[in-house]
């Protein structure tokens, strides 16, 4: 699902720049099917939408604040966040452990945590190694590769953020540096039994 939580956090000048990008594409002609959600979600996402709080961009020469405004628009906070009923579960901010579960094996796949701590976390990452986690997926031959059941496969969008800007992703990272750690192993894949 789209996070529309996060991208309400969006400044309004960079709302109106993805609506000119996106009339400048070429209308594809098709047949779509209408939305249909099983049950839960047919009841949750309804209640999903609420007011817009945006941001003011900082400037990206900020490096801190413009970290912290690209990671909250980006909705990193809400796959690497554990939650339950729908909440995060206090304490454990970026710590890892959300849940992906799989509709077609079962299988399930977790995300990691991202903060400083040095043993479970990102906290002996250098800058170096973080921005090289997006920029492996840039090569032009890379591609989503096909799993069997049983079989480790990543929820993070590695080719989508791949793109983002080489100065976008120091600055995540410069803000990730001021996220507390918190101690919390993360079993990262576990195949349906």
């Amino acid at each position: 699902m789209m996070p529309y939580l996060a991208y309400s956090n969006m400044d309004p000048e960079d709302v109106k720049s993805i609506i000119a990008y996106i009339r400048t594409l070429e209308p594809k002609e098709g047949s779509y099917p209408a939305a249909d959600l099983n049950f839960p979600l047919n009841l949750i996402v309804p209640t999903i939408p609420h007011d817009a709080t945006p941001m003011a961009k900082p400037d990206s020469e900020d490096t801190l604040k413009y970290g912290q405004y690209i990671f909250t628009i980006s909705g990193c906070g809400d796959c690497h966040t554990k939650r339950e009923k729908g909440e995060p579960v206090p304490g454990m901010h970026l710590a890892g452990g959300f849940e992906f579960r799989s509709p077609l094996t079962g299988d399930v796949v977790r995300s990691a945590n991202i903060t400083q701590d040095h043993e479970t976390g990102i906290g002996l990452w250098t800058e170096e190694v973080f921005v090289g986690k997006f920029t492996a997926y840039r090569d032009s031959s890379w591609r989503n590769k096909p799993v069997k059941a049983g079989e480790f496969n990543t929820a993070m969008p590695w080719l989508l953020y791949a793109g983002m800007k080489d100065g976008d992703i120091k600055a995540i990272f410069r803000y990730l540096k001021t996220v507390p750690p918190v101690t919390n192993k993360v079993e990262k894949f576990t195949a349906k039994q």
